[in-house]
């Protein structure tokens, strides 16, 4: 299945994509994609209504990012051996752990605004993970039975704040719309191997990022079982978990965004989203 959530910020209701290619609401069946909803079960429950007899979501509502109530938003840094390379780092020996805050989170087609004063703000494509059921020292044997789906991250950075002054990752990787998520939830079941997944990002038309996730350092089972035995995660949480190389600080010279620039970036299976970037500075009150 391919799991949606839609409609203005803050008030976004659950939908799933129907054979039809149409979105529909699955307001009357469930409150939102969060939690317990997120199970096995539960979303077998889902799986075997008739989507094609589920209202019609209007082509106008806007796209949500397709989970709701994420407790933890864990990152995977340096996860692909030709990217650690092409930032000066050494490939780590275990994963590298960073938060992201959850307020980063916005719609895969949701403007990102680049913080007032930026200078070196870069883009990721990400597989990201999304967790169905409480892991806590799970086996990576066991690891994929507590994953409820994927879907595709954008996992903005601010490189003179995640790397100068106080070189903090988490204060450069959680300026608000930091976090495209979608555009859809897409449930374990269609992806039967999480390590054999294309992805890409463009810039202005430009392809900056091509890889693919069987060259990530540490695999998707691995990561649930190795955050598992440093914190519990639990249905709804997000692992995202790491990008390929072609980042905008690995070029050279470095580039980055500036405002009115076209983000389009997907992962094979999981779909597409696109971003325009804006400055913040605008918005600022």
């Amino acid at each position: 299945m391919k799991l949606i959530r839609y409609g203005a910020p803050g008030d976004e209701k659950p939908g799933v994509i129907a054979p039809d290619g149409m979105r529909r609401c699955l307001a009357a069946v469930i409150d939102d994609l969060a939690g317990e909803n997120l199970s096995a079960d539960a979303l077998a429950r889902v799986a075997t209504l008739d989507h094609e007899a589920l209202p019609v979501v209007d082509e106008a509502e806007r796209w949500g990012a397709p989970v709701s109530g994420i407790g933890t938003f864990m990152c995977i840094g340096l996860n692909y051996a030709d990217h650690a390379a092409e930032t000066g780092a050494e490939v780590p020996a275990e994963p590298v752990l960073f938060m992201k805050s959850t307020g980063a989170v916005c719609g895969p087609f949701d403007d990102v605004i680049l913080p007032p004063g930026s200078q070196k703000s870069d883009w990721e494509v990400e597989l990201g993970v999304v967790i169905g059921r409480r892991a806590s020292y799970v086996s990576e044997e066991d690891a994929l039975d507590h994953v409820a789906g994927y879907c595709v991250v954008n996992d903005l950075s601010e490189r003179a704040y995640q790397l100068e002054g106080t070189g903090q990752w988490v204060k450069g990787k959680s300026c608000d719309t930091f976090a495209p998520l979608g555009p859809w939830l897409v449930t374990k079941d269609e992806v039967p191997n999480p390590q054999e997944l294309g992805l890409w990002l463009e810039v202005d038309g430009h392809r900056y990022q091509d890889g693919n996730t069987r060259t990530m350092v540490f695999g998707v089972a691995h990561l649930v079982s190795y955050i598992s035995r440093h914190m519990t995660l639990r249905p709804g949480d997000v692992i995202s978990t790491g990008t390929p190389p072609g980042v905008g600080l690995g070029q050279k010279p470095p580039v980055y965004l500036a405002p009115g620039q076209t983000m389009r970036l997907g992962v094979e299976r999981l779909g597409e989203q696109q971003q325009t970037t804006v400055d913040g500075a605008t918005l600022a009150r």
